[in-house]
């Protein structure tokens, strides 16, 4: 297994710190919620949309709603919720380093929605949060450098049946560790993503 990396310019390094200070921050902020606080739960897969690359993604995770709204129109409002992930990468790729690698995440995701959900309420959502690898590479052409990395995301999904509960989503996400190290050629992936709320 590849280490964690501290290698780098002082100013990659500070990033790193901060970084693994945010990671620890969350999961203590949510461990001392109690499970009922629980928002949410989904289960997501995907593939990889890069070249020198042939990964399959799977992920579950656990949602908690921020409660709030901003930027409220009539129909509409901007609201979000924490999202809270543990996931696996099964690695096929031409010149693979390993058979794959394991992944924690965090991620902060803003969700424009409507005000009262309808039968079949869509939404349109972003996100930008941390992830930490347990490799640093998927093949020799395509190297993270760092454990620590940034994941971003755009999103296109609805909710619908009883109360809303289920949510069928579609996410387009690209990791990399935004220039902490190098080389840093990233991953994209198309992922699928259902989800239940309990509230």
């Amino acid at each position: 297994m590849e280490t964690l990396r501290s290698t780098g310019p002082v100013g990659g390094n500070a990033r790193c710190r901060v970084l693994a200070w945010v990671l620890g921050a969350a999961a203590l902020a949510l461990a001392a919620q109690p499970a009922s606080a629980v928002d949410g739960m989904s289960v997501s897969g995907g593939v990889d949309a890069s070249s020198h690359a042939s990964v399959d993604l799977y992920r579950v995770g656990v949602q908690w709603k921020w409660g709030k709204r901003w930027l409220e129109t009539t129909n509409w409002h901007l609201g979000g919720y924490w999202d809270l992930q543990g996931g696996y990468w099964d690695n096929s790729s031409p010149n693979r380093t390993n058979s794959g690698l394991w992944e924690a995440a965090f991620t902060p995701v803003f969700r424009v929605e409507q005000n009262h959900l309808s039968a079949f309420a869509p939404y349109v959502e972003f996100g930008v949060g941390v992830h930490l690898l347990s490799e640093t590479s998927v093949s020799e052409q395509r190297r993270f450098s760092t454990n620590f990395q940034f994941g971003s995301h755009v999103g296109v999904g609805a909710r619908f049946g009883e109360k809303n509960a289920f949510d069928l989503g579609y996410r387009y996400q690209h990791i990399s560790n935004a220039g902490i190290d190098h080389p840093n050629n990233g991953i994209n992936f198309h992922i699928l993503r259902f989800g239940y709320w309990f509230k």
